[in-house]
């Protein structure tokens, strides 16, 4: 009898260290050539793929981003601002810089919600990625980034990961460097925070802008990142934008302009346009209160820009302009959240030539419940739900 229950002790002690060794193995961290910190590598590791094809990942960012230094640097061009990034957050500092390209088309609304109880904003994200001989169209590797920042305000946002070089897939690539991760609350496209104030870019055909007020410089995405941490209404991130000059050059192909709308029903599309003869466009254009700006696509909407490359009667995103407008004139400027993922999937786009074509993800953002709907590549019978935790 001793010599069973030895025998079966020695057993329970063997299965034991093989149910070891085997979660040992399913922790090993993938890699993160220049992280070492073991909290940083933590989090990088605790990446989670939603859909199960490697198109939809989620990450809860814990360690502190340092943006008060990232505003302070000026930084504005995508080369400058992520190998500053790379400086400020990695662990090794003798990395040679990021691979970070950015660029994005999208259509974009706000709404009261039909019952009168909550404030919506619709947006679809999107942007054409292919290979290197344009015949083979590629899903982006998305990612949903929840952030806490000590002295700011939670939200989440979207990033598109082949902006950092992350397509579908990237997270089971064993060989995989996932350092540039740590970048990703710089990358945001749009989002939404703790308030219920939500902000999205959208691409323009124009020079870049670039402001020279004497003023700290801020780039696209780093104005995202300061307003989803800073900005609880409409009126308070314009208030902070006055206190910077953006600075568009050498952070995409294009111009850019920025919709955005809060709790309180406000809501604001913010345009750089020219200021006389200048070659880049200076001059910030805040165009609110009036309902036919309760949309936008990728032309100017701005009267002053008519006659530019994609200023109004330009037909960069007019169908999509239009269907947006007629929907809500036709719904008395009101729609239920279902209507609102319907009129998002009324104006997405299948990948064609434009590379401001292939809606990779819809998001419909609940600004009085702080949550976000959300489908990625046009797969609207499938939803994710997310809300500012």
């Amino acid at each position: 009898m001793k010599r069973i229950l030895f025998n079966s002790l020695i057993l329970a002690m063997l299965l034991i260290a093989a149910i070891a060794v085997s979660c040992e193995k399913e922790l090993i961290p993938k890699k993160t050539q220049y992280i070492t910190d073991p909290d940083k590598v933590a989090m990088l590791n605790s990446l989670q793929d939603l859909d199960g094809n490697g198109r939809l990942y989620e990450l809860y960012y814990t360690e502190d981003y340092k943006l008060d230094q990232v505003l302070a640097s000026g930084k504005t061009t995508v080369d400058d601002l992520f190998q500053y990034v790379a400086y400020l957050l990695y662990d090794d500092t003798g990395t040679k810089a990021p691979k970070v390209d950015f660029g994005a088309g999208c259509s974009a609304f706000a709404v009261p919600e039909k019952d009168g109880l909550d404030f919506l904003m619709g947006r679809n994200y999107d942007y054409r990625h292919s290979t290197s001989d344009k015949k083979t169209y590629l899903p982006t590797a998305a990612i949903i980034v929840h952030t806490a920042p000590k002295d700011g305000k939670k939200s989440i946002s979207m990033v598109d990961g082949m902006h950092l070089n992350y397509g579908q897939g990237f997270y089971e690539d064993k060989d995989k460097d996932l350092s540039l991760l740590m970048a990703l609350p710089y990358a945001a496209l749009d989002g939404i925070n703790e308030d219920g104030f939500a902000i999205g870019v959208l691409a323009l055909n124009e020079n870049p802008a670039k402001q020279d007020n004497n003023n700290p410089k801020i780039s696209t995405t780093v104005a995202i990142r300061m307003l989803l941490d800073r900005a609880s209404t409409v009126k308070e991130a314009l208030a902070m934008l006055d206190n910077y000059d953006l600075d568009m050059a050498g952070t995409g192909r294009s111009s850019y302009h920025f919709f955005m709308a809060d709790a309180t029903g406000d809501y604001a599309i913010v345009e750089f346009t020219y200021d006389g003869d200048e070659e880049y466009p200076s001059r910030r254009e805040d165009l609110k209160d009036n309902d036919t700006l309760r949309c936008v696509t990728n032309f100017y909407v701005a009267p002053s820009m008519a006659g530019t490359n994609d200023g109004w009667g330009s037909n960069h995103g007019k169908a999509r302009y239009d269907t947006m407008r007629n929907t809500l004139k036709a719904k008395h400027y009101s729609l239920t959240e279902d209507e609102a993922m319907t009129l998002l999937q009324n104006v997405s786009q299948p990948p064609t030539e434009e590379i401001t074509s292939m809606t990779q993800w819809s998001s419909m953002y609940n600004l009085t419940e702080k949550t976000l709907r959300l489908s990625i590549l046009r797969e609207y019978g499938k939803e994710y739900l997310f809300s500012v935790e």
